[in-house]
């Protein structure tokens, strides 16, 4: 087993003049852990034997970091304008705590998984983050656990991989992934029968995404353009009661989503990227407000739903699309462009979905010169984030040019787990005594999720054998779930930036592993 870096580079370098059988043992011999370990900073070392565990949760995003600890997002990005390195630490983070996330060195959260909002946003920046830490307390200003106790400014270390969160400065090294680690990855590319794709949301994560290897972008989400100080465009256009302040509110949303639609897809050339229109429940955009209370959010008014009662917010989102479509065309940038309609339940909907869409970009396409085929009509694909969806996917299949597996929300909705809730206690407890193998939000539970999964492969392929399907939920970049998804005949699966590597990886080993055995 290839283990460390110095047994890569030699590794690599023995195999690259020999033949491809030669390179494709190198590959296999590979430890994932290696990936990992090469992308993220680590301890110099073991932690003195006298160091203070201040709290251990759920490792969802690997890697270690160090700073000073501050706990709310405007503490945490005070503390970066004065220069330092902060560690973001509170019970939980929302869409309006990125501003404050993108600037911190680390995270942790008392409440919340591997599928929470805190650390998917940290995978995606590549941050280390422990969430879930039962007997945490926090405030705006003091954490507590157990007898340990901090204040703002106070040194901490956060261990990703470990789930761990200690007192004090710890000293942590990084050299960077060698050259040889991405020689070897084109030689895993060459094996696997899946792609591997990124979700990205901006220019610059969608520029190291392509660095990485990724073959595009699988997953943009165009709810995470309206963050901080821009969260305002879009309660503005949520809540207008009158159509002069409507129609302001849509101009102000258009204009922003434009400007960043033409980043991202100015940092693409051919490849392709799938937008996915507004997904997040409402209470992520409402939080501090009164209007539009819901009962069950995450099962309200949110993606096709609000698509669907509030068309006017759809139809700006495309126009933003199409405009920004044209400002890349303009600097010679042309990505495959693909429309993704989330929390679908039904054919109906989905056409009905994908008839809005389509009216609202096909001429203009055409009339601009952008279109990609005679009938000048965006792909449309719909998520299956519903067990439903999953169960009707052939009838999806039939309406549309692809399907794009929401794998985090669909485990929660087959197991009725909130992704927020039970990590910090049901499914260590439930793992404890045997009830589970494995957290299902980390690796696809192949029983249940998996069987919904093999279902609607099967029956989309039967019903549109050239229909492209992928999976874009963070199971994209576990080992064992890219192998699940090897099996099951996906076209690609899509991750954060930082598991491309080990996403690919795994994708050649699989494929070099089948071929041993046929």
């Amino acid at each position: 087993m290839i283990s460390t870096a110095e047994q890569l580079i030699a590794s690599v370098a023995d195999a690259r003049d020999a033949d491809d059988d030669a390179r494709a043992r190198v590959v296999a011999a590979v430890s994932p852990d290696l990936i990992e370990s090469l992308l993220h900073a680590q301890l110099v070392g073991e932690h003195a034997d006298d160091v203070v565990e201040f709290a251990s949760g759920s490792g969802v995003s690997p890697g270690v970091a160090t700073g000073q600890v501050y706990f709310t997002a405007e503490a945490a990005l005070d503390g970066y304008d004065r220069g330092e390195e902060v560690v973001l630490l509170c019970a939980e983070t929302t869409p309006a705590d990125e501003v404050g996330m993108r600037v911190a060195a680390a995270i942790v959260t008392s409440r919340g998984g591997v599928a929470s909002h805190a650390a998917v946003v940290a995978r995606g920046l590549g941050l280390p983050a422990v969430c879930g830490v039962d007997g945490l307390v926090v405030t705006e200003t003091t954490a507590t656990c157990g007898e340990y106790h901090l204040e703002p400014g106070d040194h901490i270390t956060v261990d990703g991989a470990a789930g761990t969160v200690t007192v004090g400065a710890s000293e942590l090294h990084h050299d960077g992934p060698p050259p040889e680690l991405f020689e070897l990855l084109r030689w895993a590319d060459r094996l696997a029968t899946v792609a591997v794709r990124a979700n990205a949301d901006t220019a610059a994560d969608v520029a190291l995404a392509l660095e990485y290897g990724a073959v595009g972008v699988g997953l943009c989400r165009t709810e995470h353009m309206f963050l901080g100080e821009r969260l305002p465009i879009i309660q503005r256009a949520l809540l207008a009661t009158d159509p002069a302040e409507e129609a302001e509110a849509l101009h102000a949303l258009t204009e922003q989503q434009r400007a960043d639609f033409a980043e991202v897809l100015g940092a693409l050339n051919q490849q392709p990227i799938t937008i996915r229109l507004l997904d997040a429940p409402l209470h992520e955009f409402l939080a501090d407000r009164d209007e539009h209370p819901e009962h069950n959010p995450m099962l309200g008014l949110r993606g096709v739903r609000l698509s669907l009662l509030r068309p006017e917010i759809l139809r700006a989102q495309l126009t933003a699309l199409v405009e920004a479509m044209g400002d890349a065309a303009a600097e010679g940038h042309n990505p495959e462009v693909e429309v993704l309609v989330p929390l679908v339940i039904g054919e109906a909907e989905f056409a009905r979905a994908r008839q809005e869409v389509l009216a609202a970009t096909t001429n203009q396409l055409i009339a601009a010169g952008l279109q990609r085929d005679i009938s000048g009509a965006l792909p449309v694909g719909a998520m299956i984030e519903t067990p439903r969806a999953a169960l009707v996917a052939g009838r999806l299949a039939a309406e549309g040019e692809f399907l794009s597996f929401g794998t985090n929300d669909l485990t929660q909705m087959t197991f009725g787990f909130s992704r927020d809730d039970v990590e910090r206690q049901i499914v260590p407890s439930y793992r404890r005594q045997g009830l589970l193998d494995n957290n299902p939000f980390a690796s696809i539970d192949q029983d249940g999720v998996g069987w919904l999964i093999k279902h609607a492969v099967t029956a989309a392929r039967r019903r549109n054998p050239a229909i492209k399907i992928g999976v874009c939920g963070e199971q994209g970049g576990d080992p064992a779930s890219v192998e699940f998804l090897v099996d099951v005949g996906v076209d690609y699966v899509s991750c954060s930036p930082y598991r491309v590597p080990l996403a690919r990886l795994i994708a050649g080993q699989k494929a070099y592993a089948d071929r041993q055995t046929d």
